[in-house]
């Protein structure tokens, strides 16, 4: 079998967004982090440089590679040496890979550096699913610091613009870019769960909990970098975020019931 970069001449744009996520999962299977987000990261490096037509390669990132720090809103040209799980580590030596593809074979790249995406077809260990799937089922759901901790949630169209947007304009070939791709509002997580609860139209039951060392304070991204390179601009709130999310969960949810295939 020809390998991938000869079997696909025609390619000029990849967008790789595969990963192993989820920062608490970390302390529990680190060697699947390590393989999927380094290992998996090089494997699509390697491939990307051997592809003759190939004019950019997209991959996200995380905003979980800020770690501990503490200056708000987090920008691109922030330390980022200080992470506080194996998660955001795998993330940043991701980044630096591609630097060094980069700077050795002219590689054109943009890092994108994702801060809490949720939406329709989310992932179902991150907290709008489970919290939905608890707050219907009746069971408690368990905040960190009574819900104060503060999240720049950014909806998934609003992701979606900006990858399409970047992905248009391909980096120059030795100097790879990273940047931020968040919606520039720092929520906190209680405020969300009310808007989650009137979008399903029933209240939470909320257990309180110390915060995990794996968890940040607060998130928040400064987005001037990519506003200016592509013109993005987030347009979701999560009043309006939200209830579209709530929506379809519904919406899915009433079809697996139903056992509808593929639901």
């Amino acid at each position: 079998m020809l390998p991938l970069a000869e079997r696909y001449p025609e390619v000029t744009r990849i967008v790789h967004l595969a990963a192993q996520p989820g920062v608490r999962h970390s302390l529990v299977d680190p060697f699947a982090y390590v393989e999927a987000n380094v290992m998996g990261h090089l494997v699509v490096l390697e491939m990307a440089r051997r592809m003759q037509r190939l004019e950019h390669l997209v991959y996200a990132s995380s905003s979980s590679v800020y770690g501990a720090n503490r200056q708000l809103p987090f920008a691109e040209a922030d330390r980022v040496d200080h992470p506080v799980s194996l998660y955001a580590a795998t993330k940043r030596a991701a980044e630096l890979m591609s630097e060094s593809h980069a700077h050795l074979f002219g590689l054109p790249q943009t890092g994108l550096r994702f801060f809490t995406v949720y939406g329709p077809w989310g992932r179902p260990d991150m907290a709008p699913w489970m919290f939905a799937e608890a707050i219907l089922a009746g069971r408690p759901i368990t905040l960190y610091e009574g819900g104060r901790l503060k999240r720049d949630f950014t909806f998934v169209e609003d992701i979606v613009a900006g990858v399409l947007g970047c992905l248009d304009r391909p980096a120059p070939a030795r100097v790879p870019r990273i940047f931020n791709i968040g919606n520039h509002r720092s929520e906190e997580v209680r405020r969300f769960v009310a808007v989650l609860e009137d979008a399903l139209g029933r209240k939470a039951t909320i257990l309180d909990a110390p915060r995990p060392a794996t968890d940040v304070e607060e998130t928040f991204a400064d987005i001037s970098a990519i506003a200016a390179l592509c013109g993005f601009a987030p347009r979701t709130p999560i009043e309006q975020g939200v209830p579209r999310f709530a929506e379809w969960y519904l919406s899915w949810r009433r079809g697996v019931d139903r056992g509808v295939e593929g639901a």
